[in-house]
This record gives C-alpha cells, sequence and structure tokens, in this order.
C-alpha cells in the first residue's frame, strides 16, 4: 500500500505516514514534562554521586549540576523549547544539556536507565501529591472543626435513608466528616511512608557494574531507602494507585458531604446558606443561587475513579518488568491529583464560609417524631418494660400523634396513658430535643459534652 493511501487511510493529522503515527503514539512530552523539576533534581543528585564514587570527573559533574538548574529556569520562564521527537522529559532535557556543556552531558546516564529515571521522577511527583493532599485535609478538617466549636450545642435532625431519624447535634454531624477525613489523613501518611524508597540505580532492570551509592542518592532526594529489587523498583507502581485509591476513597468522602450541602442549601430545607464566592447565578431565574462549587466536587469523583480503574487496567497484565504500556501511568494520575487537590480546596472554602440556619436546623429537629427513640428508651429504663414491648407502645403513641397532626410532646398525659397506664408526668423530660441529645453522652454520642470532647482530640491530634 502506498503512502499515500495510507495518508488518506489515517487521516491528514498524520500526513508523514507511519513515522508520525508512531512518533504521535510513543511520545510522552504532551504530559511528562510536568515532571520537570523531579527529573532535574533526580539528575542532580545522580550526577552528585557519579562524582562522589569516582565515576566521573568532579568538573564534569559540576557542569552538569549546573547546567540542569539552568534548564530548570528556562523550564519555569516558559522559554523552554519541547520536542515531541525526543520523546519524553527525560530526553528533552538531556539533550538541552549536551546544547549547554556539551561532551560532559553524555555522562549523566552512566549507571542508570530511563526505566529507573522514570520510576524515581514519578515517584517524586505523587510524594509531593501526598504532601499536598495532608495539607489539604488539614485545612479542611480544622475548618469543620470550627463549624463543629460553633454549634456543638445546636440540634438538627438526623437522618437514616434521608427520613427523621433522631435529634443530634450541628457539631455532632460536623464531627462525623472529620473522621471521614480524618482516615483519609491517615491513609495518605502511610501510603506516602510505604512509597518512599528510591528506585535510582536500579537501572534498565538488573542494577549496574558501576560502583554507584544508591544510598547516597536516595538520601539526597529524601527518600528512607533505595529499594531492595531492581527488578520491582522499576516495574512498581503500587505507589501510584495507592495514591489513586487514596484520593478515590477521600473524593467519595467529598461527594458525600457535597451532596448534603446542595440538600441542605436548598430553599426546601434552609439548613445552610453557601457564600458568594462558591455559589453562582441563573442565566434567567434571578432568584436562583446555585451551589455549583458543591456540585462540580460531587462529579469530580467520577474522572477520579476512573482514573484509579483506568490504571489498574494498565498494570494488571503487565509481567516483569518494564513495558512501554507504562507510559500510560500518567496522565490518569495527574488529572485525579488535579481534580483531588481542586476539590479539598473548594470544600474547605465552602465549609470555612457557609452560614448554619440554627432556627431551620432547631425546626426540623423536632420534626418527624424525632424523639420517638427516648421514648422508647424511658420506657425500658425507667418502667423497665421490655424494648419490644417499649417499642410497640411508642408506635401506637406515633400514630396517635400522627392522627393528631401534632408531635409526641404534644400528646396529653391521659392520651399516653391509654398506650400504657404506667406512663408519667416524668415522660416529658426525654420527649424535647434539647433534652434528647444532651441525653447522648456515650462515648461518640451526640452530647454536646461529647462533641467538645472529640473536638479537643482532633485539636491534639492536629498540633
Amino acid at each position: 500500500m502506498s503512502d499515500t493511501s495510507s495518508n488518506t487511510m489515517w487521516g491528514g493529522r498524520f500526513a508523514a505516514g507511519p513515522d508520525a503515527i508512531m512518533e504521535a503514539i510513543n511520545a510522552s512530552i504532551g504530559f511528562d514534562q510536568r515532571m520537570a523539576a523531579q527529573d532535574i533534581a533526580g539528575s542532580r543528585a545522580h550526577a552528585a554521586m557519579l562524582a562522589a564514587t569516582g565515576i566521573v570527573e568532579n568538573s564534569d559533574a559540576e557542569a552538569m549540576r549546573e547546567g540542569l538548574l539552568t534548564i530548570l529556569s528556562e523550564i519555569e520562564a516558559g522559554t523552554f523549547q519541547f520536542s515531541t521527537a525526543l520523546e519524553d522529559i527525560h530526553m528533552n532535557v538531556e539533550a538541552r544539556l549536551k546544547d549547554l556543556i556539551g561532551e560532559p552531558a553524555g555522562r549523566l546516564h552512566t549507571g542508570r536507565s530511563r526505566n529507573d529515571q522514570v520510576a524515581t521522577d514519578f515517584k517524586l511527583w505523587v510524594r509531593d501529591q501526598f504532601d499536598a493532599a495532608e495539607a489539604g485535609l488539614v485545612v479542611l478538617i480544622k475548618a469543620l472543626l470550627g463549624q463543629a466549636e460553633a454549634g456543638a450545642e445546636w440540634v438538627m435532625p438526623g437522618f437514616t435513608h434521608l427520613q427523621t431519624a433522631q435529634p443530634v447535634t450541628w457539631g455532632h454531624h460536623m464531627m462525623a466528616y472529620v473522621e471521614m477525613f480524618g482516615r483519609d489523613l491517615s491513609r495518605v501518611r502511610d501510603a506516602r511512608a510505604r512509597m518512599n524508597e528510591s528506585p535510582l540505580g536500579a537501572a534498565a532492570l538488573a542494577g549496574t557494574s558501576f560502583p554507584i551509592d544508591r544510598d547516597m542518592t536516595a538520601e539526597a532526594l529524601g527518600f528512607d531507602r533505595p529499594s531492595a529489587n531492581s527488578l520491582d523498583a522499576v516495574s512498581d507502581r503500587d505507589f501510584a494507585l495507592e495514591f489513586l485509591s487514596c484520593a478515590s476513597i477521600s473524593a467519595m468522602h467529598l461527594s458525600r458531604f457535597a451532596e448534603e450541602l446542595v440538600i441542605w442549601s436548598s430553599a426546601q430545607f434552609r439548613f445552610v446558606a453557601l457564600s458568594d464566592r462558591f455559589s453562582t447565578g441563573s442565566s434567567i431565574m434571578p432568584q436562583k443561587k446555585n451551589p455549583d462549587a458543591a456540585e462540580l466536587i460531587r462529579a469530580k469523583v467520577g474522572r477520579i475513579f476512573g482514573a484509579n480503574t483506568a490504571l489498574m487496567m494498565v498494570m494488571k497484565g503487565l509481567p516483569l518488568t518494564y513495558s512501554k504500556d507504562m507510559q500510560e501511568d500518567k496522565e490518569q494520575v495527574f488529572d485525579a491529583a488535579d481534580s483531588w487537590m481542586l476539590a479539598l480546596a473548594a470544600m474547605e472554602g465552602m465549609v470555612r464560609d457557609m452560614t448554619a440556619n440554627r432556627d431551620s436546623l432547631a425546626a426540623a429537629a423536632g420534626s418527624g417524631f424525632s424523639t420517638a427513640t427516648d421514648l422508647a428508651d424511658w420506657l425500658v429504663r425507667v418502667l423497665g418494660l421490655p424494648f419490644r414491648e417499649a417499642h410497640h407502645i411508642t408506635g401506637a403513641l406515633v400514630a396517635k400523634a400522627e392522627s393528631k397532626g401534632c408531635d409526641l410532646p404534644n400528646l396529653a398525659l391521659d392520651e399516653m396513658k391509654v398506650a400504657y397506664a404506667g406512663i408519667t408526668q416524668d415522660v416529658f423530660t426525654v420527649l424535647g430535643v434539647e433534652n434528647s441529645v444532651h441525653s447522648r453522652t456515650s462515648y461518640g454520642g451526640t452530647a454536646p459534652v461529647q462533641v467538645r470532647a472529640q473536638i479537643a482530640r482532633w485539636k491534639e491530634i492536629l498540633t
């Protein structure tokens, strides 16, 4: 088949024929240039080690290190010319280094391969993202603690099945998300510690015959130790998968909270008012104030979950060690990291700025027979009834109140005695929502004293 007919089949984008197609599918510089700073840091550490071990002359190593700093400055200034023909960030940097310092640039790759180089760069980049996620989670947790502290005694409805269940406090609800994001923080720290081994020096897959010092480069790059198996070092992407797993779980938590903020800020609930900074108006309906930031956080989950699944699929069938498939490991991680960091920042801003409507929360807390469980508990605790009997009596009283169009505290004592003669005036001490939340003093309960204890615990954890 001629090049002309081939070009027609492939389309005008690949006018140069098969070579252009191969270049397009093989090149990664369009996205892996994001790792430029990490690539240069790894190369500077490697150059210093080559000189310290006598593998290259000190003068050559110094020229490499200075040239690499010049390249970093060019990249940061936006003047660096990236070339698709040079495939990736590693070859782009090396080619520019040769332009700057000449023959010594060719010695930089001694004792390493692009396989261990890219694994090192990617690990350094992901490690930076773990650090950014940790910082984002900490400030989000602190914003939630501020909301919890302000509303430790504010009553609101607790829900199951999105139906009113029992009264809780605003502070208790905020602290539930503190626990969720606290687990995210723990996962981030745990995964970051586990990934912190240096692949540099594993070379292509078998190590190298040069007398390199892997401990030196590991320490210079902030790793705890060198990786212990060269085959695993160049083919491992668990660190990226753990990052995506952490991001996915955290994004799910963010989405759950975003969903509540969408519901709570509606005219039907009016539990919270989101600030103008995190809301938008309607192009046609002047009364609208849309919780767009919360909705977009909710949508980001799809991208993050998708990235996690995509990288799992890339890695699932690869024999040891490196395969070109692994070039497809970065774009998903880059996109998921961007989405996660943005969602964390947006949620922190919404939480910090939002205002809870205490009156609406309190009004809703008393609706839907939310103190029915308190009544059943009182029948057990004070009158000594079996819980199943107490449950039946309470159900009958709920039905009575519902038929009258009132709530349980509005029933007369005589009406209650019809359901069970032993009920006394004391029952009304447990039927108010304030009494209900203050009575839930078990560890982790909604009582304000317990909420404040958990706030204090978390403040100590974060110090």
